[in-house]
């Protein structure tokens, strides 16, 4: 009862994550095509308010006049609409999440045992777990600290550009040695989520209310708020794809489990950066296709980075030939290292249903999914943490199954 109550609160918290995602993405979006389609207003009347652009749609049978002032409106209304919760509410049932399914089992998940630092290697399940809240806090803090002293005044915002996508990489770096795979671009995926989040809630939010304090008390606003506000925004646009996407990566353990994941997680999340400005500037009617060309350029990189043609080297080149495998050999270590959570009623295992649905307790299932176990395992991201402790040689001789 206790796992089938613990699946039910993760199936509601992500149902939440996800809407509360879709709903800030969406917005956020919006907002950033808004921007960026403002025409100058055709009436002098428009112009002499202080309104700077405007924006005809048509949408669900009817016709929308967006407008956008560079000053103080004549009179601001009291049911201003704000975009804050979406964001709180995203970060917050994310974080659960996290905690939920990955600090629950840090032994399973966040360890690396094949870190290049034994400290990290040898780490306990506290210990895995204050490293990874440590990583999120760090990586706001110095994000935080390259906008503030690159480009306080939004002037430099091209380097301040540059540093955070080096700080991206190292990012990518770091996780994938302190964390296991999946954990690793969770986390990655976690810090830009987490520096969205705390963009609306340190910059954005807090600028914008003093903007509107001073309108209502007839003052000039400072206009370093606006500005910080857009920097801000903008950042959070450009993170929006690589978020998404490393967000679903823990599906596909060929990408995380690779010894070059974080080289590949990089080209990702430029890929999804180049894309993202290819709509930003189709919004201003500029049709670049030189961006998602180099998107498409850049997945294909990481894709080939990720290949196992990059990693594996030939059988014919291991130091160990492992020959003549039969049936029975790879039917014992499979049940010695696997069915302890895949089998078709794991229970004693914390899980009340396979996990990804693979049991191996049946060798016609075993054969079906022979292609993803030689992977995984070949790859080291299976078993999760290593818990059954499989040797090299366990795994050359399920790399060399060949029925």
């Amino acid at each position: 009862m206790q796992t089938y109550l613990i699946d039910a609160v993760n199936l509601l918290l992500r149902w939440l994550h996800v809407i509360a995602a879709i709903a800030w993405i969406g917005e956020s979006i919006y907002f950033v095509m808004l921007d960026n389609s403002l025409r100058t207003p055709k009436a002098e009347a428009d112009r002499q308010k202080g309104i700077f652009g405007e924006m005809w749609a048509v949408h669900g049978g009817g016709f929308y006049h967006n407008q956008k002032y560079t000053t103080a409106p004549d009179k601001l209304p009291n049911d201003l609409h704000w975009s804050f919760w979406k964001a709180y509410t995203t970060w917050l049932s994310g974080f659960a999440l996290f905690v939920i399914l990955y600090m629950v089992n840090p032994g399973f998940y966040l360890i690396n045992p094949d870190s290049p630092w034994q400290w990290a290697a040898n780490m306990s399940g506290w210990q895995a777990n204050l490293l990874a809240l440590l990583f999120l806090l760090g990586g706001w803090v110095v994000y935080n600290q390259l906008c503030k002293r690159i480009s306080p005044t939004m002037q430099r915002d091209g380097l301040l550009s540059i540093a955070v996508a080096v700080m991206m990489v190292v990012v990518a770096y770091l996780s994938t040695q302190l964390f296991g795979g999946r954990a690793a671009f969770l986390l990655t995926g976690a810090v830009m989520a987490t520096a969205m989040s705390a963009n609306v809630f340190f910059w954005i939010i807090p600028g914008q209310r003093r903007m509107v304090k001073a309108m209502k008390a007839g003052d000039a606003p400072n206009p370093l708020d606006g500005k910080r506000g857009k920097q801000r925004s903008v950042h959070n646009t450009y993170f929006t794809l690589p978020v998404v996407l490393l967000m679903v990566s823990n599906h596909y353990s060929f990408l995380y489990s690779h010894e070059l994941a974080w080289v590949a997680m990089s080209l990702l999340i430029f890929a999804g950066a180049v894309i993202r400005q290819f709509f930003v500037l189709l919004h201003a009617g500029k049709r670049q296709w030189g961006y998602p060309a180099a998107g498409v350029v850049l997945v294909i990189l990481a894709f080939w980075v990720a290949s196992p043609d990059s990693q594996t080297a030939d059988p014919s080149d291991r130091d160990t030939q492992v020959s003549d495998v039969g049936d029975n050999q790879i039917a014992g270590l499979i049940e010695e290292h696997c069915v302890q959570c895949h089998a078709s009623n794991p229970e004693h295992a914390g899980f009340s249903a396979p996990p990804a649905d693979y049991a191996f307790d049946d060798w016609d299932d075993i054969l079906a999914h022979k292609a993803v176990i030689q992977q995984v395992v070949e790859s080291r991201y299976m078993p999760l943490g290593n818990m059954t402790e499989m040797s090299d040689e366990e795994r050359d001789t399920i790399a060399a199954w060949d029925e």
